[in-house]
């Protein structure tokens, strides 16, 4: 495992309302990408009050090579009672932006997509005020429909890599351009809800393929761009060709924003669902809502 540098040095977990965070997660038996993906952003994240929500449980049907997340077949279990456990907790924890993720399920006939409709759908009954971020897997025609009619406040896909890279990082079941069709069918659904991705750099992928990525992002009008480093999780997973100085990711950042992107965090330690972000995308949807 490669050295770290200074600034991906991050504070451990442990004060503010974390602990407040955890005892409410884990008795409302709810897993958190923020684990599962050993997210250097725990205790920043945590220690505020926030949290991503990982629904249709902890096992991942797919096996991409940077991720943490156990892989396995959960043979069709779900547990029904999990959107309203899931709603339950954000309206305790009184949050005002919920990000829910979750594993791939390619076990169940849809996906799983009815069942994050449904959570989106509890989540708006018990707290209203809340806006909603969904992190969602490849879905597509009926089951993307499913999603986007529950009506999340913002739909996120990750495109992850470049195009070059897509067959060496993620699961051979997904294509770069599968998750550029997720995305612009998200809008051909509705066009006026707000989409997301994020890309990961450092992974052997060139400025040229990284300023490609996001014109292929802008062309299928997503609105929101997360830019951040990938850290190895394990020796078994993909390597690290480099780490990305915060000079290079704050280029991204104005590139993105000149190439009409609402809003682009950009940084070593920036993630998908990241609570800065979080703050700027909600002042974004709250003036529109």
């Amino acid at each position: 495992m490669q050295r770290k540098p200074d600034w991906l040095k991050v504070k451990l977990p442990g004060s503010g309302e974390f602990p407040e965070v955890k005892s409410i997660l884990r008795h409302y038996r709810l897993h958190t990408v923020c684990e599962e993906a050993r997210c250097p952003n725990l205790g920043e994240c945590w220690g505020s009050g926030t949290a991503t929500i990982m629904i249709l449980g902890d096992l991942c049907t797919r096996s991409c090579r940077f991720c943490a997340t156990k892989t396995g077949n959960p043979h069709g279990f779900i547990e029904e009672d999990e959107p309203l456990r899931t709603a339950l907790a954000v309206k305790e924890m009184e949050l005002d932006y919920v990000v829910l993720t979750s594993v791939n399920r390619d076990d169940l006939p849809d996906g799983g997509s009815e069942h994050f409709a449904k959570t989106i759908k509890t989540i708006k009954e018990h707290a209203p005020s809340a806006l909603i971020e969904v992190l969602i897997p490849d879905y597509l025609d009926e089951n993307l429909k499913k999603v986007v009619d529950a009506k999340p406040d913002v739909l996120g896909h990750n495109v992850e890599t470049v195009r070059r890279l897509t067959p060496l990082v993620r699961d051979k079941r997904f294509s770069y351009e599968r998750s550029l069709n997720v995305l612009l069918q998200a809008k051909e659904i509705d066009p006026n809800i707000y989409t997301k991705s994020s890309i990961m750099l450092g992974l052997g992928e060139t400025r040229e393929e990284i300023v490609e990525t996001m014109e292929d992002l802008r062309s299928v009008r997503v609105d929101f761009l997360t830019l951040g480093q990938y850290l190895r999780p394990t020796p078994r997973h993909y390597p690290v060709a480099r780490f990305v100085p915060p000079e290079e990711f704050k280029e991204y950042e104005s590139l993105g924003l000149k190439m009409g992107f609402k809003y682009v965090a950009s940084g070593p330690l920036v993630r998908s669902s990241y609570r800065a972000a979080e703050f700027f995308i909600s002042s974004i949807v709250r003036k529109n809502v």
